[in-house]
């Protein structure tokens, strides 16, 4: 694909299992920084991870030759592993299915913003 340009950013979001608050302070700054290693493993670009204590906000670039079903996929699962490897004492799951927007590139600056502050937003406006 050596003549191939795709700018393909999307928005992810997904959440813990019926909501629950299972992503506290301790594992959060944590949890995000693994998320986006696994979506590098996976050779996109993680622009910006965050969230609360019951769901992730991700946006990421990916390469067109990876499956956006494949990435949610494997982030979930070996997420969910490393948490339950992180935090031995709770029952952390992620909810089945997901959200996913593509972003184009003149909005990533208001997704990028909107994704920094989670915590207010939430705070504001209930998900529920």
């Amino acid at each position: 694909m050596s003549h191939t340009h795709t700018n393909l950013l999307i928005h992810i979001i997904f959440s813990t299992k019926d909501r629950m608050p299972l992503i506290d302070s301790d594992i959060n700054p944590r949890l995000h920084a693994y998320l986006g290693g696994i979506v590098r493993e996976l050779k996109g670009t993680a622009l910006s991870v965050n969230g609360t204590m019951d769901h992730v906000h991700m946006l990421i670039g990916l390469p067109p030759t990876v499956a956006l079903s494949d990435v949610v996929r494997v982030t979930k699962a070996n997420s969910s592993r490393w948490i339950h490897e992180q935090i031995v004492d709770k029952k952390f799951g992620w909810q089945s299915g997901y959200g996913a927007f593509s972003v184009s590139q003149s909005k990533a600056q208001t997704v990028l913003a909107y994704i920094a502050h989670q915590e207010a937003h939430h705070r504001k406006i209930s998900f529920k």
